[in-house]
């Protein structure tokens, strides 16, 4: 986003004259430096849009951010605001935005990390945006863009997943992890996944191939000769899982995995990495989502000025997919 000159005026002005609650820390710290704070609403500006929002969801990666432990965000950038996905509709264009997209479009978008996402407005680029298609409600939109991605981008431009291979996911009723199973399912992988009892059938109603209680079975006993694990636990878990893997098989992790321990066993390691935005794909997973091929598990939505207590819920009690904040009462 940029400071407008005279030949970057936003060309149909919908903006409303109203303060533009947005999810702001000023420093890091524990869950109480969550706030919403009045910012001024920002304008669209090139192909940019102005997204009034709908909903946006909370993700692990918001309150590690808030506490300062997620690297691309540092002290020297403090204050910023928080959130990577949202849905909505454009309330106003660039004035290169015309051909792309009109004003009241339903949109679905994964946003920069330069941007914070759980707000009433805000600015997103054109590439970083794709239509809602009309049988996807705004919640399950919101709660989709990020965590799809992680897992998309894992398991296929990362992980190289193809048909007829044997993949293990570890958290797989998390918000990442539900999906996750989902894409490989519909690949034609065979799938075992780890979760916690109490969400044993649920995992089993994704079509997988074998549903394991972390706490209460051993995984190495049902998942053997894989070709793949995606894991989103790291420590222990990921130690162990190296040896469930075929020699070349492929450990992704969201976490890291340790390079040294694939080595040794001739594992195919991919280093740390980090969803991107990526419209196309994006669209491909939402029209996945509204054939009803994959579904969205929306754990529970909180109106928006109980941002703090959606950020302690996310936090504390291991939700079954998303949490979504919803900016309009809806």
């Amino acid at each position: 986003m940029t400071d407008q000159t005279p030949d970057q005026t936003v060309a149909d002005q919908h903006q409303p004259l109203v303060p533009n609650r947005t999810v702001w820390i000023d420093h890091f710290g524990d869950l109480d430096v969550i706030a919403l704070s009045e910012r001024p609403v920002p304008q669209a500006v090139d192909d940019e849009v102005l997204v009034r929002v709908a909903a946006a969801s909370i993700n692990p990666v918001d309150w590690k951010t808030a506490a300062g432990e997620f690297p691309p965000k540092g002290a020297d950038q403090l204050p910023f605001a928080l959130g990577r996905d949202l849905s909505g509709r454009i309330e106003a264009l660039g004035t290169r935005a015309h051909n792309m997209r009109s004003v009241g479009d339903r949109v679905i978008a994964f946003i920069g990390q330069d941007r914070g996402a759980q707000a009433d407005y805000v600015v997103v680029k054109a590439v970083e945006l794709v239509a809602t298609p009309e049988q996807i409600d705004d919640a399950t939109a919101a709660a989709l863009p990020l965590a799809a991605m992680t897992a998309w981008q894992g398991l296929f431009d990362h992980g190289k997943l193809e048909a007829g291979q044997r993949v293990l996911i570890h958290g797989a009723a998390g918000g990442v992890g539900h999906l996750a199973v989902q894409f490989a399912v519909w690949k034609g992988a065979t799938v075992f996944a780890t979760a916690s009892g109490r969400d044993l059938d649920y995992v089993r109603s994704l079509g997988v191939e074998r549903a394991i209680d972390y706490k209460n079975e051993r995984f190495e006993d049902h998942a053997t000769d894989l070709d793949l694990v995606y894991d989103t636990q790291g420590g222990e878990t990921q130690a162990r899982s190296f040896t469930l893997l075929k020699k070349g098989g492929t450990m992704v992790s969201t976490l890291g995995p340790d390079e040294e321990r694939g080595r040794e066993l001739g594992i195919r390691t991919v280093p740390r990495w980090h969803a991107e935005p990526n419209g196309a794909q994006l669209a491909q997973v939402a029209e996945l989502v509204a054939a009803g091929t994959v579904k969205v598990a929306v754990d529970r939505t909180f109106a928006f000025d109980q941002v703090r207590e959606a950020y302690a819920y996310t936090h504390d009690e291991h939700p079954r997919g998303k949490v979504v904040l919803s900016m309009q009462g809806e």
